[in-house]
């Protein structure tokens, strides 16, 4: 028998708050209706302050409950929006907005706040959050957790298949028997962050101010001898890496490289470590999702890059846009059903496990 499900995601560019209303059964799990929510812009300023500079226990908790009722009202406007019958959710599943993923330290976490608590009391539904603390309890990284979600939704293919998520991260998922995937590594987020430091925008619509620079090629080069690249996987990433500190250290020629120059290298960066990683896993296919697929001209890059055929999701029938929040509606399904999450694979956890606390 089918459920109805909300999943809520903002990523790491926080540039939008994602809602997707998804019908699920055991063996399905379709989009019914889909919206996005600006970003409140001073929330934003705030947690980048908090992310790039120092904070304060206050301060956390002031933004855990800023975000909760930032998540709540715009869950609240979607029902009102699509004319829902709240009583007809079974769960909404929030992912809540991380400020810090730090799962190989010695005392790993992952930090994500929107207090669920207060989306439960202004909804009046139950709501699963906090799914990523119990993989790394058991080890794991606690991300990427799409992988599970594609795996479900893309089983059904018949060609060897790579799932690439582009978001302020990247990450990509290995279909087959057993499932990998891991952080490629930045995705939108350095470029994202040039874009509002140089043009005054949030992001860089149409590739046009990478399209007016060149790619600076001791620069690239720069970039990907960092050890993030080389890495081998189980891995994540977050802000707490790939930020304006990590640009900085690696722009030794900052007053001699034009800004559009920068731009343009960046794409490259974020192109390039996506292919050497897609080109390793001898996919034939490569479906790419997310806020990046948007950008012609990176996803021109990946056309160009990548050994495998590339296209978006949309021409599998799922949303490249709603993507991520219709996996945390479904990871909300999964929890709601005591059903275990077969992630271990993809983290490195010891062990699958039931994921994600209830409220409400």
């Amino acid at each position: 028998m089918s459920e109805l499900y909300i999943g809520v995601m903002s990523g790491t560019s926080m540039d939008g708050v994602d809602i997707a209303l998804c019908e699920i059964d055991a063996s399905h799990c379709s989009l019914i209706a889909s919206a996005e929510f600006k970003f409140d812009s001073e929330v934003k300023a705030e947690i980048l302050e908090m992310i790039n500079g120092s904070t304060t226990l206050k301060q956390v908790g002031t933004i855990d409950n800023k975000l909760g009722n930032i998540f709540a009202d715009a869950i609240n406007a979607f029902i009102k929006k699509e004319s829902i019958d709240a009583k007809s959710i079974t769960a909404i599943g929030l992912h809540g907005q991380t400020l810090w993923h730090a799962p190989d330290a010695e005392f790993g976490f992952s930090m994500q706040l929107g207090d669920a608590n207060v989306v439960s009391a202004k909804t009046e539904i139950q709501v699963v959050a906090d799914f990523r603390r119990m993989d790394i309890a058991n080890g794991g990284q606690g991300a990427p957790f799409a992988p599970a979600f594609h795996q479900e939704i893309f089983k059904h293919l018949s060609k060897k298949t790579a799932v690439l998520n582009i978001g302020g991260m990247a990450n990509i998922t290995i279909l087959g028997e057993e499932l990998k995937g891991w952080d490629t590594g930045c995705g939108n987020v350095l470029m994202d962050y040039w874009s509002s430091v140089h043009i005054d925008k949030n992001y860089d619509k149409d590739a046009l101010f990478a399209l007016s620079g060149e790619v600076k090629e001791e620069l690239l080069e720069s970039f990907l001898e960092d050890e993030y690249f080389t890495k081998l996987p189980p891995k994540s990433t977050g802000r707490e890496y790939f930020n304006p500190t990590w640009l900085s250290n690696h722009l030794p020629l900052f007053d001699t490289i034009k800004a559009e120059d920068i731009q343009r290298t960046l794409l490259e960066l974020t192109a390039k470590s996506i292919a050497n990683d897609a080109n390793n896993t001898g996919a034939e296919l490569l479906i790419v999702c997310g806020g990046g697929a948007k950008n012609p001209l990176l996803m021109q890059r990946l056309h160009e890059l990548c050994k495998a055929e590339v296209k978006v999701s949309d021409e599998f029938g799922v949303s490249r846009e709603y993507m991520e929040a219709m996996a945390f509606a479904w990871l909300a399904y999964k929890r709601v059903h005591r059903e275990v999450v077969e992630l271990s694979s993809v983290t490195g956890a010891t062990k699958d496990s039931i994921l994600g606390g209830v409220y409400g």
